[in-house]
């Protein structure tokens, strides 16, 4: 009977294969969540999820900041019962509350949403 034994580099090579496979998938992968995350931190650092906040800044006649109304989603006054905004005037629900302003980001009206009312974008 004759014994072959694998020479050392032999053996080695489906370890080391193996570990080349599992690179060439995972570092991708890694790739694609790394490049995911940022947009995800961003979006829920900027996003309104629309439960309710108290803001006394927001006042009728004082300026709302820029970075609070972009967090906001447009509403429909009709959908939500609010009254008509004039010409330059538009309604958001900003943390559970309905803001009515001005182009210039005046506030007109403060109202709290309903924490069960849908949104309309």
């Amino acid at each position: 009977m004759h014994t072959t034994f694998a020479s050392p580099e032999e053996s080695n090579y489906p370890g080391v294969l193996m570990k080349t496979i599992q690179a060439v998938f995972a570092l991708p992968i890694l790739a694609l969540a790394l490049a995911g995350m940022p947009a995800v931190a961003q979006d829920q650092d900027h996003h309104d999820n629309h439960t309710y906040k108290q803001h006394q800044e927001w006042k009728s006649g004082s300026k709302i900041q820029q970075e609070d109304w972009n967090r906001g989603d447009k509403v429909d006054y009709r959908q939500n019962h609010l009254r008509r905004p004039p010409e330059g005037h538009e309604w958001r629900q900003i943390d559970g509350n309905y803001v009515m302003a001005r182009q210039d980001g005046t506030i007109v009206s403060v109202r709290t949403a309903p924490r069960d009312h849908d949104h309309d974008h």
